[in-house]
């Protein structure tokens, strides 16, 4: 059956939403990235960006994957698990999936079908497309959808290089969930690991780890959150404002005390945002990414000015798939 990467290639982000002249544009979907390959012989492989099986939590996908014309041979695909409820996409439903048994994931499968948006094919046959450039890959991704009549869950991810109708997908379709935008160079082949893509996204939002909660683990209150560095040691950025108390509930089971060896043990970070102040700070594990709203403006160590906004977890990513932090 076919090896599919060890990684799949990523985007850098990048401050500007025009269309680079030589590329092409995609919808960046609010879902979870995952690579699907099925051989010839029936298996079907379904991971994450970080190479974790999410077979059993999505077993439509693998249904849909087995369905796949046994003419077809081998195939694989990059692409982005997506849930849609109430005419938008639903993150949430998608982490509902984790860590489920078996009869309720297909309970929440009916009520909630997913859908695989396909926007890469890495190999059909015995031919793998990796060194081919975006242009032919995507040729022959969009004459299997169109030679397969391939519906639901499969989903072709829209690609342009109209920049009018990139910028339409910022206005009228991040009401639906959409993110922003994904740029792909047309003459450049599939680099596994490599941040040669770029992102445009339409939220103020990012990425980051949490490093120190106030509060209790049980029980946090806000939380202190860094990036790493370019040594991949953790940098602090700054805090959040005071959990609601669902978000609370959902981070409380994702954080645990922290070791010895934790990068902020000698920091004193009780003191990083006022003067004075004391926060009664407590050191967790630096392994939870979640997804925060950034304040626009940093101090000259490159930290908040204000406290940040959580808006979700982020299961999906770990620490060392974050793009560090420039010291400086």
């Amino acid at each position: 059956m076919t090896q599919l990467p060890g990684e799949p290639m990523l985007a850098a982000p990048t401050a500007s939403p025009r269309l680079p002249t030589g590329w092409a544009a995609e919808p960046k979907w609010d879902g979870f990235r995952s690579l699907l390959a099925r051989g010839a012989g029936g298996r079907v492989q379904l991971v994450s960006r970080r190479g974790r099986s999410l077979a059993e939590s999505f077993p439509e996908i693998v249904d849909a994957a087995l369905a796949l014309p046994a003419g077809l041979g081998d195939v694989a695909f990059d692409g982005e698990l997506v849930i849609w409820n109430e005419g938008r996409l639903d993150f949430k439903l998608l982490l509902k999936r984790q860590g489920r048994r078996r009869a309720a994931v297909r309970t929440l499968a009916a009520r909630h079908p997913a859908h695989y948006v396909a926007f890469d094919l890495l190999y059909l046959g015995d031919r793998s497309l990796l060194r081919e450039p975006y242009l032919v890959r995507r040729r022959e991704l969009e004459r299997l959808f169109a030679e397969f009549a391939l519906t639901p869950p499969w989903t072709l991810c829209p690609s342009t290089t109209d920049p009018a109708e990139a910028a339409l997908w910022l206005t009228a379709w991040t009401g639906l969930g959409i993110e922003g935008i994904c740029f792909k160079a047309l003459h450049e082949p599939y680099l596994p690991g490599r941040r040669a893509w770029r992102k445009y996204r339409v939220r103020d939002s990012i990425e980051v780890v949490i490093g120190a909660i106030t509060g209790t683990p049980e029980h946090p209150d806000t939380l202190l959150v860094g990036l790493p560095g370019p040594d991949r040691q953790l940098r602090f950025l700054g805090r959040t404002v005071p959990l609601h108390a669902p978000a609370a509930a959902e981070l409380a089971p994702e954080l645990a005390g922290a070791g010895p060896a934790h990068p902020w043990r000698d920091q004193l970070l009780t003191r990083a945002f006022e003067p004075g102040a004391a926060y009664p700070v407590t050191l967790v594990d630096p392994n939870t990414v979640v997804e925060v709203s950034a304040p626009a403006t940093v101090d000259s160590a490159g930290r908040w000015r204000q406290p940040a906004r959580f808006l979700r977890t982020r299961p999906d990513l770990t620490p060392a798939e974050l793009q560090p932090v420039a010291d400086g």
